[in-house]
């Protein structure tokens, strides 16, 4: 059986990022689970093209390829930093470049970082809804992670912890044959 392509994003051009460290974390677990590729991408991994790009064809030869990765992965894990309530304007911007159909029905894990339970409502008020433009099924469980839930850009809390096994477990509503292979295997 081949294996799915997870491709993870990281809205933030920080290294090293606790918004990274999220998505690098999710998609480490959905891959010994499920068995996925990963592939991981931050906005530095875009580069400077994206923000002088008006059309997809405008972006260099790189940041086409991240954008292919994307369209073409059977799962996405997408994390964004939250800046005044929202996610970064060039985030916004990349995925501005994806045509609204090349999203559609693929299943997305979202996520989002920040500096305190204030802004743990952005997975609900701003990433579900930019997804759901795109008709991507993201999954039920968003997760959130503030300052206090990374030591040392490492996930360490265990409310955390508890948060993404949920989010892992409801993979197997997309990739259940995986999941069973996986299983067997062992």
């Amino acid at each position: 059986m081949s294996a799915y392509k997870l491709v993870g994003l990281a809205g933030s051009f920080n290294r090293p990022s606790k918004t990274f460290t999220l998505v690098e974390d999710i998609a480490g677990l959905a891959g010994e689970k499920y068995g996925f590729d990963n592939t991981l991408y931050d906005l530095t991994d875009v580069g400077p093209s994206l923000g002088q790009a008006l059309r997809r064809d405008d972006l260099d030869s790189r940041a086409r390829e991240v954008i292919d990765d994307i369209v073409n992965a059977d799962l996405l894990v997408i994390g964004a930093p939250t800046y005044k309530g929202s996610y970064p304007g060039l985030f916004k911007h990349l995925i501005d470049l994806i045509d609204p159909h090349e999203l559609r029905a693929k299943p997305v894990i979202i996520t989002a970082t920040g500096g305190g339970d204030r802004h743990a409502l952005m997975v609900e008020h701003q990433l579900r809804p930019l997804f759901g433009f795109f008709m991507s099924h993201t999954l039920p469980t968003a997760v959130y992670a503030s300052d206090r839930d990374f030591t040392d850009y490492r996930v360490s809390s265990e409310p955390l912890s508890k948060r993404i096994g949920e989010v892992i477990g409801e993979l197997s509503a997309f990739f259940p044959a995986q999941k069973q292979a996986l299983i067997a295997a062992e």
